[in-house]
């Protein structure tokens, strides 16, 4: 038994969280399967690596601020087939955001642009990519606020350390000039640094009047699109034709 509590000590030292927890389970189950030194030894350490892979993952999943999590598995492609899967799967290999690609889906409300978005963001996670999915709403706030807030400096270094960056919902709420400005400065920042998805109801010719500034809007569009798959959504809203009644 004093073996077995230095084997725990040791574990918790050097963080073998699978062996500290396990070492009983693990030398039952050597002695039960008659297993080898080399097998013991080679399933502890990769038992190991699943476990930090596995809290890794959480750590970027919790650290990325999805709203909630969705799947391209729950997509409905037959109801909304103005975006194919063949695209979608292609995107799923997430080469692009090696290649610092950006993508932009386009369309009214309802029709799964957060969806798709949230889908590849929790994808590129699983992957080992870095994540930060944030309304344009909330990005705002972060952009005015980081230097006198910890909250949103945190916000902000976790954007600026992403290899993948979602804007959500840009369009939907008017912005100043001044927060145009700030936007600005955030995508010169990205650019050639992240990926970039941005989800809009607002065409991109449209852009100019939310912006307010034809100048800032081209500069904005040309960092944007440089490197770029743009998507054009339309048809119903699925909530619409989905909706759910107490009656």
């Amino acid at each position: 038994m004093e073996k077995l509590d230095r084997i725990k000590e040791i574990a918790q030292d050097l963080k073998l969280n699978y062996l500290k927890t396990n070492v009983n389970k693990i030398i039952e189950e050597a002695e039960i399967k008659d297993k080898s030194y080399q097998d013991i030894l080679l399933s502890i350490l990769e038992k190991e690596i699943d476990l930090k892979d596995k809290r890794a993952q959480e750590r970027r999943l919790k650290s990325a601020g999805f709203p909630l999590i969705k799947k391209i598995e729950d997509f409905d492609f037959n109801f909304q087939n103005s975006i194919s899967k063949k695209h979608i799967n292609r995107l799923l290999e997430m080469d692009w955001i090696d290649r610092l690609y950006n993508l932009i889906f386009l369309g009214p409300p309802g029709l799964g642009k957060t969806h798709i978005s949230i889908s590849l963001g929790y994808k590129a996670i699983e992957m080992g990519y870095k994540v930060s999915f944030v309304t344009m709403d909330s990005l705002m706030h972060v952009l005015k606020t980081h230097e006198i807030s910890k909250k949103s400096k945190g916000k902000m270094n976790r954007i600026l350390s992403s290899s993948l960056v979602i804007i959500d919902e840009l369009g939907y709420l008017p912005i100043t000039r001044e927060e145009a400005n700030l936007f600005f400065q955030l995508i010169s920042s990205l650019h050639e640094q992240a990926s970039i998805i941005i989800t809009s109801n607002k065409g991109l010719e449209d852009w100019t009047e939310l912006l307010g500034d034809p100048a800032l809007t081209t500069a904005v569009l040309d960092r944007i699109t440089h490197r770029c798959e743009l998507f054009n959504m339309s048809g119903k809203s699925y909530r619409l034709e989905h909706r759910e009644s107490l009656f």
